[in-house]
């Protein structure tokens, strides 16, 4: 979640606005460019290309879970 946040207040998102419920679409009103920007500086940071864009409107726990999930895998 801390590197999530820390994209999110690169993009100027103020971080007072952030929880796990926050939904990105609705709440935060990421457009498609922005959206795409999440997703590369995710790829960036994380090494993980996860396609944001074309899913439906996502919570920053549920973004969350999309990281966790694959890291396992890759440790090992």
């Amino acid at each position: 979640m801390d590197t999530l946040t820390a994209i999110l207040v690169g993009l100027g998102i103020p971080e007072d606005t952030l929880g796990e419920d926050t939904l990105i679409h609705a709440h935060l009103g990421l457009d498609s460019v922005e959206t795409v920007k999440l997703s590369l500086e995710l790829k960036r940071e994380l090494d993980l290309d996860l396609k944001l864009g074309t899913r439906k409107d996502l919570t920053l726990a549920e973004i969350c879970q999309m990281v966790v999930a694959p890291l396992p895998a890759r440790s090992a």
